[in-house]
């Protein structure tokens, strides 16, 4: 009789190392599989996204739906939220109007009010009616003559900041102070890491790449799953496909095949020496993939930011998106896009593309042309189910008995896809009727800030960044 598991999971990104806690902590048999030396990798996120407030371009049920998810994801991993505001601006070249973007944030206020109403504990973004605030040109005129704090709190501190850099000789008004976290993912990575750690009920085993799945649940085995990897078989009684923009290399061994996508994606690092003080994420909306696409600088600790440019020259590229074939479930990348993903990037691309990155936020921020390279690009490749290429929430599917795939394409959905393979276990009766699948982290809970900090400090380090990003901008410790 060989040694098996109750679940494997194969993939240890944010929705596989998500699962893997949630089945864990209850005592499910678990085995974790990642082919990386670490947990949470590519592709990077930075933003909470709790109201989708970057996609003008997304229906208002994924909006909601992003910020429902958001919360659940902030109140689990609390320790990785950056509570720092994000501002949000249009730039007259653009068709897009302030007004659009109001009415949908006075459906999240709305939507958030009631979620909050159900439960208490879901007021992690701050007081509802304080989750976004305008801002006219005369009030910001004022505002510009005031001293700007080194680190401010209230919406007028944050916003006296922005005047000092921001040129709004280019933008509509009103502009947007609104509470979309920051999310840091090296913290998230530490916290998950340290949590599968301590969880005896999940064994994780990193760099171990799977060569091959076999469905065995016809055959006289007291298992429905064999997994062939570089560290030899495991065994399960359910799998969790959480492989990421691999997902489709899974579904091939299953002769299983559903229309998808994938997309290669990257933001990048610089460090940028101003007058110290910290200022909120900005956000300057334009049409995905035009030369004037939108354009994100993400603040972390110590000076370093992260850029988009919704461009080819920058956080797309072109052919970067690609989709399954009749006869291949997997999206085939481009060979240079692979070679990215493995090996890396060649030290002339960085600098070329993180200056074009730079270059695209000063026509925002003037001053920001004295920001120089400080590190790698965080990059990786995209899973999107189906055929539109817009979509921003989707979870899981079940397309054959014993057999979960995680679909994520935004990181806040993974506790919803957890919580949903759970319920599946008892409908496919691998877990009994009456089994208590109610959340419990009593693990993950208990990991201290000491602990995360150091974690998310050595993570970052190992993986060529700054070590300053593994710290949070702005804390908990920090709000009034």
């Amino acid at each position: 009789m060989v040694k098996k598991h109750t679940i494997a999971i194969v993939g240890g990104g944010v929705s596989g190392a998500t699962t893997a806690i949630r089945l864990g902590e209850l005592g499910i048999s678990t085995i974790l599989l990642e082919k990386k030396e670490s947990l949470v990798n590519g592709p990077p996120f930075c933003h909470l996204h709790a109201g989708g407030n970057l996609y003008p371009d997304i229906s208002d049920d994924q909006c909601l739906k992003l910020m429902e998810q958001s919360i659940e994801m902030a109140k689990l991993y609390p320790n990785s939220i950056d509570r720092r505001p994000t501002f949000i601006a249009i730039p007259k070249g653009e068709e897009y109007e302030p007004k659009n973007l109001i009415k949908r944030l006075d459906k999240l206020v709305k939507h958030y009010k009631s979620l909050i109403s159900k439960d208490s504990t879901n007021e992690v973004l701050g007081a509802p009616d304080k989750y976004y605030q305008l801002f006219e040109k005369e009030t910001l005129d004022k505002l510009s003559e005031e001293k700007s704090l080194k680190h401010p709190v209230t919406p007028e501190e944050w916003m006296t900041k922005v005047t000092k850099i921001v040129d709004f000789t280019q933008l509509k008004f009103p502009v947007i102070l609104v509470s979309e976290y920051g999310w840091n993912l090296f913290r998230l990575a530490a916290q998950a890491q340290l949590a599968l750690n301590k969880i005896k009920d999940c064994k994780v085993l990193l760099e171990t790449e799977v060569k091959e799945v076999i469905d065995k649940s016809k055959e006289e085995t007291d298992y429905n799953w064999e997994i062939k990897t570089n560290k030899g078989a495991f065994y399960a009684d359910y799998l969790v496909n959480a492989s990421g923009f691999k997902t489709g290399e899974l579904d091939n061994d299953l002769d299983i095949n559903e229309e998808r996508m994938v997309e290669f994606k990257a933001a990048y690092v610089a460090k940028w020496e101003k007058e110290e003080g910290d200022l909120p994420e900005l956000i300057f909306h334009g049409e995905r993939g035009t030369p004037h696409g939108m354009a994100q600088l993400t603040p972390y600790c110590n000076n370093n930011y992260q850029i988009h440019g919704m461009t080819e020259d920058i956080t797309l590229f072109k052919d970067g998106l690609v989709k399954s074939e009749e006869e291949d479930a997997q999206p085939r990348l481009k060979e240079k896009f692979e070679k990215k993903i493995e090996k890396g990037w060649s030290k002339k691309e960085i600098k070329e593309r993180t200056q074009n990155a730079i270059d695209f936020i000063v026509q925002y921020v003037p001053s920001f042309k004295t920001a120089k390279v400080g590190g790698p690009p965080l990059f990786g490749a995209q899973q999107i189910p189906g055929e539109d290429a817009s979509l921003r929430v989707a979870e899981v599917s079940f397309p054959s008995k014993f057999y979960a795939r995680s679909e994520i394409v935004k990181a806040s959905s993974a506790l919803d896809v957890a919580d949903k393979i759970v319920e599946r276990l008892k409908k496919e009766k691998i877990l009994e009727k009456d089994f208590n699948t109610g959340r419990n982290f009593k693990v993950l809970n208990s990991i201290s800030v000491k602990k995360i900090d150091e974690a998310a400090v050595s993570l970052a380090e190992e993986r060529g960044y700054p070590k300053d990003m593994g710290y949070l901008l702005v804390s908990k410790k920090r709000e009034k």
